[in-house]
């Protein structure tokens, strides 16, 4: 009922003429490709006939924690019928050795993990070789065969155990925001409290499980072009990274994505298949095909293992005295992996007295990366579950609480907010939800055997920019064609910057095709963060409107013109011409405007800059509500998330319909991040156990109930030129918390870490 009314609400696209406007909810453009099977992801794409037949790599994984290399038997795998090739650090093809060579575009501090260079393990599942042959079947066989021998070195790979040689992270990430300066005197005030709480909290490593598996597949062309299909969230930055791990002229690798089957965040930064991938086709001189398997998925990445400590102060009447928040995570021995853990707790709520600490911990394992919500994920989470504990000690209401505190400017740096609709957020969202029916005592409300909890938090996420170029040819016969280096790694970038260019052309939506994923279109960011289109929207819209300019100069040099005398401030663009606001009857087609210049196409080229001085003047964030309802069963702690409702701002919403799913998907995964997602290590062998999606639990159909997302009217023109922010993080920033919140709710029992499995939340 609740999607039938938020249908009811939304405006949808006609259908059958196609004609849009920037907010109404839209199928997305690549659907039918998708559904039909048209759309083809990396491991789909295939030489041509000239080119030779493909070759298949299969990596065989190292099965230490940390040591060297001492000998790789690969006689048996080269006597299968088929088998070309077992390449290794002893055979690879000349690969260069600085480490700014192997910096892609987001590498963190530190020396970045190089593929088969030498002889060093440096975790377990490291790749130490790859084999190549001519069937995929004979490759994996072959790599099963493969022996290496070993000098075994001791391992370090639990945080907790050796949290005593913490140290201040390097400052050298992109994007990278230290906490700021203690302000006030919060320990003073936290001694001195009426009221205060303190506790610990702990989140587990959670590793990617995207549904397409990381692939690349390169086809090397007779004159020894390499065209790379990746899975990645830039074409740019795999360019970028092939050409200076290889000594490439970027003239001689083009990189293309044109589909992504899920990344977030995953994708950021080139994964080891694509670098091995490479190897094997310079030195075979063929084309090469690598995928990892599902358990290899395991082998890179993931969010960071964090203990996180929050310390609240508060007077008799809610008001917030002292904030104190530090956190310890996990990074790999080479890099510095960082995240903005502890920076919402001085941006969320009024206070004047605030400290903030983040200290990592080098261990034995992969660099941790970049996973939906970083920082925010673990680090709201914890502040939310101190503010729920913080209201039952003050006997307060949790949202009377949140209201109490809340923040008009952002309190660490005493910016304004560029927009800030958080508090509609709360409102619309407790008033869906049904928040004013909430009992206070936890434990009161029951449902037969199941206790039945209610629980909130506040969700914040960076509203960013970053620069883009964008162009766009109009043709003769009425169709344009946009085009950006951008990705779309399954948010519907394809539909929105199609949207974006229709409603400003003023077009139908089939007669606009966007281009993208290609390294070879204009400069875009890497598809991250919750920026792809204030960003890539924003130059969109720009090269939009300097061809209206074009257009409408052309259109008042005509014989016979209607707006001969016409200004541009008093001309619109829509119904596929050019015409007098308000006056429909007097105008052009812009198919006319062309065959008057005899112009079989004409193009504009835009680069969009962000306002810098103007930004910085301001704190830029999306803020959500999240309400959330669990039953929970007493005697197996088993816990059901059956209805959540999530209220956003997130600036102008483009495309309400895949907005929608994009924070459905962010609840889903919350709820992961709350009751099911955990790897877990044997630390004796240092070694992630649960590798696979048979035992690595993540949310499937009967976890999810009710999801009811709603929109807070806001328009941020200071963010991006057409005011949009963005949805992809902030959907599930704080669901987890207000998942612990319920079940405190509903039970009595405080679970401090994630997930929230039955064996915490049974009663003792």
């Amino acid at each position: 009922m609740t999607d039938l009314i938020e249908a009811l609400r939304t405006p949808v696209a006609d259908q059958g003429t196609g004609n849009v406007n920037i907010g109404m909810a839209v199928s997305r453009v690549d659907g039918r490709d998708k559904v039909t099977g048209q759309a083809r992801y990396a491991a789909e794409h295939w030489p041509q006939a000239d080119e030779g037949p493909l070759l298949y790599g299969v990596v065989v994984s190292g099965s230490i924690a940390k040591g060297r290399i001492t000998a790789i038997h690969t006689a048996a795998a080269l006597a299968l019928p088929g088998v070309v090739d077992v390449i290794s650090h002893e055979n690879r093809p000349r690969i260069r050795s600085f480490d700014i060579f192997y910096k892609d575009m987001t590498a963190p501090g530190g020396s970045p993990f190089r593929p088969l260079y030498d002889d060093q393990v440096l975790y377990s599942g490291q790749p130490v070789a790859l084999v190549v042959a001519e069937t995929f079947e004979a490759a994996r066989h072959a790599a099963a065969l493969v022996r290496i021998d070993y000098d075994v070195e001791p391992h370090e790979t639990y945080l907790l155990q050796h949290r005593g040689r913490a140290h201040t992270p390097s400052r050298l990430k992109a994007g990278y925001t230290p906490p700021p300066d203690t302000k006030g005197h919060p320990d003073d005030r936290w001694d001195s409290a009426a009221v205060k709480i303190e506790g610990e909290y702990y989140s587990g490593v959670e590793h990617h499980n995207p549904l397409e598996m990381f692939a690349s597949t390169v086809i090397r062309g007779a004159d020894g072009h390499l065209t790379i299909y990746d899975k990645t969230q830039s074409s740019q930055n795999s360019r970028w990274y092939v050409s200076h791990v290889f000594g490439l002229s970027k003239d001689k690798v083009t990189v293309r994505n044109p589909y992504v089957g899920g990344a977030f965040g995953s994708g950021l930064r080139p994964q080891y298949q694509l670098p091995l991938a490479v190897m094997a086709a310079l030195k075979l001189e063929r084309s090469v095909r690598v995928v990892l398997t599902r358990q290899q998925m395991f082998s890179f990445g993931h969010r960071p293992e964090t203990q996180q400590r929050v310390r609240l102060a508060a007077e008799p009447d809610g008001t917030l005295s002292a904030i104190i928040h530090e956190a310890l995570a996990e990074t790999s021995r080479i890099e510095d992996y960082v995240e903005v853990v502890v920076n919402w707790s001085g941006e969320l709520y009024a206070c004047e007295h605030i400290r903030l600490g983040y200290k990592l911990v080098d261990l034995d394992h992969a660099s941790p990366m970049d996973m939906r919500a970083p920082g925010a994920a673990h680090g709201v989470h914890a502040l939310e579950v101190a503010m729920d504990e913080l209201s039952y000690a003050l006997k307060m209401d949790p949202l009377a609480l949140r209201l109490k505190n809340y923040a008009d400017v952002d309190p660490s740096h005493g910016l304004p907010y560029s927009t800030k609709e958080l508090r509609a957020c709360y409102e619309q969202g407790a008033a869906r939800f049904g928040w004013d029916k909430r009992p206070l005592e936890p434990g009161t409300m029951r449902e037969g055997r199941e206790l039945i909890g209610w629980g909130m938090a506040t969700g914040m996420w960076d509203a960013m920019q970053m620069f883009a170029r964008a162009s766009a040819v109009l043709h003769a016969d009425g169709n344009l064609v946009v085009s950006s280096a951008a990705t779309d790694i399954g948010t519907g970038t394809y539909t929105a910057m199609s949207i974006i260019a229709a409603d400003a052309m003023g077009l139908p939506l089939e007669r606009v095709r966007f281009q993208l994923g290609d390294s070879t279109l204009p400069v875009a960011p890497i598809e991250g963060g919750s920026s792809h289109v204030a960003t890539v929207g924003s130059a969109v819209d720009g090269v939009c409107d300097k061809l209206k300019e074009r257009l409408f100069k052309m259109a008042r040099k005509m014989d016979g013109s209607p707006l001969a005398k016409a200004r541009f401030a008093d001309v619109e663009f829509a119904g596929g011409g050019v015409r007098l606001a308000g006056r429909p009857e007097v105008g052009v087609s812009l198919t006319e405007i062309m065959a008057a210049s005899g112009e079989a196409r004409i193009e504009e080229k835009y680069m969009m800059l962000p306002n810098m001085l103007k930004q910085m003047k301001y704190q830029r964030a999306t803020h959500s509500a999240v309400f959330v309802e669990v039953r929970v069963d007493p005697d197996f702690g088993t816990v059901r998330v059956t209805r959540v409702v999530s209220a956003v701002a997130a600036g102008r919403i483009i495309n309400a319909k895949t907005a929608r799913s994009q924070i459905i998907g962010g609840v889903v995964w919350g709820i992961g991040q709350a009751l099911h997602e955990e790897t877990l290590c044997d630390h004796h062998e240092g070694r992630f156990m649960n590798h696979n999606l048979s035992e690595y639990h993540v949310s499937v159909n009967a976890d999810i109930h009710d999801i009811d997302v709603i929109f807070v009217q806001e328009d941020d023109r200071i963010v991006s030129k057409i005011g949009a922010k963005g949805v992809g993080e902030i959907g599930q920033v704080g669901v987890s918390a207000a998942v612990c919140n319920a079940i405190y709710h509903a039970t009595g029992r405080r679970v401090r870490s994630t997930p929230m499995t039955p064996d915490k939340v049974m009663r003792p």
